[in-house]
């Protein structure tokens, strides 16, 4: 089973997570196409972590379910992990290890060969003009470069599908633009993209479709250019004010 069986990467059916008297996710339904850059967006606390932590297996929902490359997340976790590549908000990296220590690493805990791991390091590092900086020990890295090395690290396994949650947190917009060019060439290898991010000039640039949640509720879906159509704004900021009464990043 997987992706390829009916176009869709993500299948999420009625999915509710709830913490005692919080409902972080209010019976979500949601389909995403494989070989989609899929755009989540919302103010923090509106569900979108909450959804990803479900699809990666983090978390176990409440009600409903969801299904990752045909896989069901209530059974077949271990069949998910072997496809999915996860960049979480906060990086989960070795700091008195280099950069390159920290890749080599990673592909080993995935299972990788020692020549795939050099190959598949040495293709990110540069696509990312990474190489100098990985070098260097990880405890004197800056915010920005630590979210590269985060999102490499999600990526070093070449997985089918990758969860970027605001991936350019503390970038620079140099640095940003140059994460954009290197998000979008994963698409241009067929991978399925899930990024949120808080900078929705970003999702604008970069999306195929965009989904806007809020009180873990899907209020919004479209493309881009639909979305400001449908609601008369030029930008997808202004939609996003239209609909929740505020702009994206008072949630932060």
């Amino acid at each position: 089973m997987d992706d390829t069986d009916n176009g869709y990467a993500i299948v999420i059916e009625d999915l509710v997570k709830k913490y005692d008297d919080l409902i972080a996710v209010d019976g979500l339904n949601l389909e995403i196409k494989s070989g989609e850059l899929f755009g989540l967006l919302g103010p923090n606390g509106a569900g979108k972590t909450t959804t990803i932590n479900i699809l990666n297996g983090l978390l176990k929902p409440t009600k409903g379910t969801a299904f990752v490359a045909g896989y069901d997340v209530k059974k077949d976790l271990n069949n998910i992990k072997e496809l999915i590549g996860v960049c979480p908000q906060e990086a989960a990296l070795y700091k008195f290890l280099t950069g390159r220590e920290n890749l080599e690493l990673f592909g080993n805990l995935n299972g990788m060969p020692k020549n795939k791991i050099k190959e598949r390091m040495d293709y990110l590092l540069e696509l990312l003009d990474f190489e100098e900086d990985s070098r260097r020990k990880v405890k004197g890295y800056s915010g920005g470069m630590l979210r590269k090395l985060n999102m490499l690290v999600a990526l070093i396994h070449d997985p089918k599908i990758a969860f970027l949650d605001e991936p350019t947190v503390g970038m620079d917009p140099r640095a940003r633009r140059k994460v954009w060019e290197f998000i979008g060439s994963l698409k241009s290898q067929n991978k399925t993209i899930i990024l949120t991010t808080h900078y929705i000039e970003e999702a604008e640039a970069l999306s195929d479709r965009v989904g806007i949640i809020d009180y873990g509720e899907l209020i919004a879906l479209g493309t881009p250019k639909e979305l400001m159509e449908k609601h008369e704004a030029k930008n997808l900021e202004e939609v996003f004010l239209k609909i929740t009464g505020r702009r994206i990043l008072e949630g932060i």
